[in-house]
């Protein structure tokens, strides 16, 4: 039975069954997180829903955020991680979309439903911060507007990877791309958002998709989701590969997924005058790129993605039933599986690019 009070007269709460949590708290730039029991927030406020955390995957965003690359985190300490599936235990006031009961997938995208607070956590007397969505801890406050229902018939792992890898890589090419059937394709970066952008090109009929990655496991699986040509670029210049693979055309769409600024100006040199240069990628503070901009004032263009400006409510059912109806697959894109006590250890796996796709943390409940 939940316990409905009144704050002052200002808002509602619902007092929470759960108190504590386990999570991989973020304390200091470039080390390593720290496993602890945390103490959850006593309520649940307005949009607040409360999820029993099954699984989470491990973004490249979140290596970055350890690594510091936007610059000074003024937010430590705080909690990680935006893509997982669990299940709602408990709802605060006003939530309409999720239930007591229902999977859901947790994103860092914007869906439908009220944007809370973040919540405010406690972690060894002090506050512990958090933003909408954190999927590194088995119990989790989240807004609800970073929840949505998900079908039971899906794999909690593969319900996991909806929440950035598949819809960022699927949104780049629906909605920054705005890829044509037969155009070509060079994806630089070959991890988790990069082998989904290849498999929503194959789907879009590319012709060719070229994949570079630093590392040949990752290439291996980028040729089996899709990819016609790979080129390893530890070994081989890119740039003039790809002009080999092309011949006498030039190349329509180079997708950059580095944030390296040399990277950035070889795909804008390599694309035609009507091509397009996408950037996910997120670059080290204070890199700049140059390039010759007339080109921008007569059809090229250079185009910034957002998490390929994705609609979760909408474009996970869309993208669940194409998996449903065997359009395409995620039975090998999961690596390696690993518990919440072993996430410094998968960090690193996936710094050093020992494990080819995604990395799942499982809560082990």
């Amino acid at each position: 039975m939940f316990i409905i009070k009144v704050l002052f007269g200002r808002k509602k709460s619902i007092l929470m069954k759960e108190k504590f949590a386990r999570a991989a708290v973020f304390v200091k730039q470039k080390s390593d997180l720290i496993v602890d029991n945390i103490e959850l927030p006593l309520a649940l406020e307005v949009g607040q829903v409360l999820v029993k955390i099954f699984v989470s995957g491990i973004c490249g965003s979140q290596i970055g955020e350890i690594n510091g690359v936007k610059g000074k985190d003024k937010f430590l300490p705080h909690l990680l991680g935006h893509e997982g599936c669990g299940e709602v235990l408990e709802i605060g006031p006003g939530v309409k979309t999720v239930n007591v009961g229902d999977r859901v997938c947790l994103h860092w995208r914007k869906g439908s439903g009220i944007q809370s607070d973040p919540p405010k956590y406690k972690w060894r007397g002090q506050v512990l911060n958090a933003g909408w969505i954190t999927t590194f801890n088995n119990y989790a406050v989240i807004s609800e507007n970073r929840c949505t229902k998900v079908d039971s018939d899906i794999s909690i792992d593969h319900v996991a990877l909806f929440g950035c890898a598949v819809t960022t890589g699927f949104g780049v090419i629906e909605n920054n791309a705005e890829l044509k059937i037969g155009e070509s394709l060079v994806v630089f970066g070959s991890g988790g958002v990069g082998l989904n952008i290849i498999q929503a090109a194959k789907l879009r009929s590319a012709w060719p998709i070229i994949a570079i990655d630093l590392y040949d496991n990752r290439l291996k699986l980028a040729k089996e989701l899709g990819a016609h040509y790979c080129i390893n670029s530890n070994y081989l210049n890119p740039k003039h590969e790809i002009e080999k693979i092309l011949g006498k055309n030039k190349l329509d769409i180079f997708i950059d997924n580095t944030g390296i600024p040399e990277i950035i100006e070889m795909g804008y040199e390599l694309t035609n005058s009507n091509g397009k240069v996408v950037l996910v990628g997120v670059p080290k503070v204070g890199n700049k790129t140059g390039i010759y901009t007339l080109p921008l004032h007569f059809g090229k263009k250079i185009i910034g993605s957002h998490g390929g400006e994705s609609h979760p409510e909408n474009d996970i059912p869309r993208y669940m039933n194409l998996l449903k109806n065997n359009f395409w697959n995620l039975n090998n894109f999961i690596s390696k599986r690993y518990e919440l006590e072993q996430i410094n250890e998968a960090i690193q796996d996936m710094k050093n690019g020992s494990s080819a796709g995604r990395l799942i943390i499982d809560m082990k409940f």
